[in-house]
């Protein structure tokens, strides 16, 4: 489940290496990412701003959430494996693309120009500058009762449309040669 195929361009990196070098709150807050799930067969992206990476029941994970409309939902809750990938700044048009058009409708990677790759089971792309290759451990929706702040839930869930958090543990981590 650890390799990575269709491409030469990439090299598997120990995480906690990779961790002193990818700037989190950069990469996930301002740079975005490209949260991929299902198989090389059949597959979604959207790109996500909300996220987290951390040490969670003693192993290193990322959490990231997903809205109930979005079509990448359906292949997370279907699939035990996901990508989460970043991308160097002159991708941010593909990025921005992909957030506010859906797979249903549309081939992202057509109008994009993202080159798929499999991962393990599932995929990200290989204009992609790190992946990390993520198994769900635990997934649940959030429910507006449970927010301590209330203005979180007017502010942000105006549709109720709560998201449902995934945790997942980094198993592997790729970058860029």
């Amino acid at each position: 489940m650890n390799s990575i195929s269709g491409t030469e361009g990439f090299r598997k990196v120990d995480f906690g290496e990779l961790s002193k070098r990818l700037d989190v709150f950069g990469s996930i807050g301002s740079e975005w990412m490209l949260v991929t799930a299902g198989t090389p067969e059949k597959f979604n992206t959207m790109t996500a701003s909300w996220g987290f990476i951390g040490v969670m029941w003693n192993k290193p994970c990322a959490v990231t959430a997903i809205r109930p409309q979005r079509y990448t939902k359906e292949f997370m809750d279907r699939g035990e494996y996901f990508t989460l990938s970043f991308y160097p700044p002159e991708m941010r048009k593909a990025l921005a693309f992909c957030g506010s058009n859906s797979g249903r409708d549309v081939d992202k990677c057509c109008k994009t120009g993202l080159v798929p790759v499999a991962v393990g089971d599932t995929v990200a792309f290989e204009q992609a500058r790190c992946i990390l290759l993520c198994r769900k451990l635990y997934a649940q929706k959030m429910d507006a009762d449970c927010f301590v702040d209330k203005g979180i839930v007017s502010e942000q869930y105006r549709l109720n449309d709560l998201h449902t958090a995934y945790y997942a543990e980094i198993i592997a981590a790729y970058e860029k040669v």
